[in-house]
C-alpha cells in the first residue's frame, strides 16, 4: 500500500541572502533531504515559496560580468545574455537557473523545479 506524504509548504525570505547559499538550501529542500524519509528515487511533496527575490544579494562582480549562454541550434545563433539584464526583468529566473544547476541531472529534475514558486 502506497503511503501518501502530506504536502509541506516552506516559505523562504531571500532578503539580503547570497544567491549561492540560498540556491543550495532550496535545492536540498526540493530533493527532500530535510525530511526523515529521504530516498534519492522518491519525489517529496515539498513546495518552496520564495519572497523578496529582488533584494537577494549577488556578491562580487557577477552582476556585471556573468553571462548566460544558450544556442538555438542554427549556425551562429548563440545567445549570450548578461546577468544584469535577466535580473532586471525576472530576478527569480536567476535563482531558478542556480537551483537547476545544483539539482541532480536525472528524470526528477523537472519535477523538482516545478515545485519552486516565487512571491
Amino acid at each position: 500500500m502506497k503511503e501518501e506524504t502530506k504536502r509541506e509548504v516552506i516559505r523562504i525570505d531571500a532578503k539580503e541572502r547570497p544567491l549561492g547559499r540560498l540556491a543550495s538550501e532550496v535545492a536540498s529542500i526540493l530533493q527532500g533531504k530535510n525530511s526523515v524519509d529521504y530516498a534519492p528515487n522518491k519525489e517529496p511533496n515539498n513546495v518552496v515559496i520564495i519572497s523578496n527575490v529582488k533584494e537577494m544579494k549577488i556578491t562580487g562582480n557577477k552582476l556585471e560580468d556573468k553571462t548566460y549562454f544558450r544556442h538555438t541550434g542554427y549556425l551562429g545563433n548563440d545567445k549570450h545574455i548578461p546577468m544584469v539584464k535577466i535580473f532586471e526583468k525576472k530576478p527569480g529566473e536567476i535563482l531558478r537557473l542556480a537551483v537547476n544547476g545544483m539539482l541532480p541531472k536525472n528524470r526528477l529534475r523537472a519535477r523538482h523545479l516545478k515545485r519552486l514558486k516565487f512571491d
